[in-house]
């Protein structure tokens, strides 16, 4: 038998005769899509999808557009044209996203697969770049002399261990907010795993580990010792110490980076491409670099590590052996 089929037109069938259901069949059925896609999705890519979704109507209502499925395919073509150079192309992809779930849920056909959508994103990009903003590394070395500034007072110390967990694990603020006490697996050499629960690429909780060296787990265990929590606690928490014990916001993570750097231009992901840098600076496999930073694709940290990549490629090795007095004959 033959299993090799089209799903996308099997999905299509699907969607077009669930279109011509009668109305209290397709009432029903969007109802249930609506409160099982509350527990598949998580709350802040549903919250995203819901402001997304809104402003899209209204800039369809804005413009005499229908904004309720099926939406005219030349309405969300000119939609992207709209958009271009104003946001980001992966921002788009992001808005188109959100408009095939809005059909979805409707049980109608999307208009974002429809060659003029296409085309329109593909002007888009060609116009505009497809360049995506990448945050400016931290590396670990600057880190360090931030580590090396603060003093002893509570905040501080909360701030040494947010650091070196920034710096070690590169894991995501929201990874980090996420670790529990019982989250910190000790190992005989001083240093210790972080077990990462839930991550943007492990929706499902399969589970993965993150490295924190014998002098971020000391400054851990200080912290944890200093602000008197259990086992089920966050591992990182408000630093005052009538403060109720709780997760911090993963927003939180930036700001103490930033105050701590003293610069603005960084953010919690610094600390991850700043590792990638550093990891490639010293020579180590883009395997290696994906288990660390647990990605599934080699995509990212190649892109992470591009400058470092160009600096270390064969063009800049062939300039500095040219340089050192060596000759190649062409």
């Amino acid at each position: 038998m033959d299993y090799n089929f089209d799903r996308d037109a099997e999905r299509l069938e699907t969607v077009v005769k669930l279109a011509q259901a009668p109305t209290e069949t397709r009432e029903t059925l969007i109802a249930e899509y609506r409160k099982r896609s509350e527990a598949a999705f998580a709350k802040e890519t549903l919250r995203n999808y819901r402001q997304i979704t809104q402003n899209f109507r209204d800039w369809c209502s804005e413009r005499g557009h229908n904004p309720h499925p099926p939406v005219d395919p030349k309405a969300v073509a000119e939609y992207i044209d709209f958009l271009g150079g104003k946001v980001r192309c992966t921002t788009i992809e992001t808005r188109l996203w959100a408009i095939s779930e809005m059909h979805r849920a409707a049980f109608q056909p999307t208009p974002c697969r429809h060659r003029l959508v296409e085309l329109a994103l593909k002007g888009v990009k060609r116009k505009y770049g497809a360049w995506v903003r990448q945050a400016p590394p931290l590396c670990k070395a600057e880190v360090y002399k931030a580590i090396q500034k603060l003093g002893n007072s509570r905040q501080h110390t909360r701030d040494k261990a947010v650091l070196w967990v920034a710096t070690d694990s590169w894991c995501r603020s929201s990874e980090i907010v996420a670790f529990k006490v019982r989250d910190l697996i000790r190992q005989d050499d001083g240093s210790s795993l972080l077990f990462v629960a839930k991550s943007k690429t492990d929706q499902f909780g399969q589970g993965a580990y993150a490295f924190l060296s014998e002098q971020g787990t000391a400054a851990v265990l200080e912290w944890i010792e200093l602000a008197g929590l259990k086992s089920e606690d966050p591992l990182l928490t408000k630093s005052q110490a009538n403060a109720r014990i709780g997760p911090m916001d993963p927003a939180t993570i930036s700001r103490i980076i930033k105050r701590c750097t003293g610069r603005k231009d960084v953010s919690a992901h610094s600390t991850r491409v700043g590792g990638v840098h550093d990891a490639f600076r010293i020579g180590c496999d883009l395997s290696s670099i994906m288990m660390a930073g647990r990605w599934a694709s080699p995509e990212m940290p190649a892109r992470y590590g591009r400058r470092i990549l160009a600096s270390n490629s064969a063009a800049a090795k062939v300039s500095e052996a040219f340089s050192r007095g060596q000759r190649t004959e062409c």
